[in-house]
């Protein structure tokens, strides 16, 4: 994955998908973590906004993983701190 200087208002507007379950999930953690996280981890959330709503969803609540483990680690991220999933 290579660096890429992305605007965050750019990336807020890549978390509205066309799913609101999506929607809420990801716009959620943007607002409240996305300035927190490290710059690798910044980059693994932009990446992991490439993906399919379908392959997001599955992911978010725990029905499949992607097998990067940079997204994997988002992913744990965003469920730990949006959806209090141990």
């Amino acid at each position: 994955m290579e660096a890429k200087i992305v605007s965050p208002n750019k990336v807020r507007w890549q978390c509205r998908r066309g799913m609101l379950e999506l929607d809420i999930l990801l716009i959620s953690f943007f607002d409240q973590a996305y300035d927190t996280l490290t710059l690798s981890e910044q980059e693994a959330f932009i990446h992991l906004l490439e993906a399919p709503d379908p392959d997001l969803y599955q992911w978010l609540m725990g029905q499949d993983a992607p097998k990067d483990p940079a997204l994997k680690a988002i992913i744990q991220c965003i469920r730990l701190k949006m959806l209090v999933i141990p």
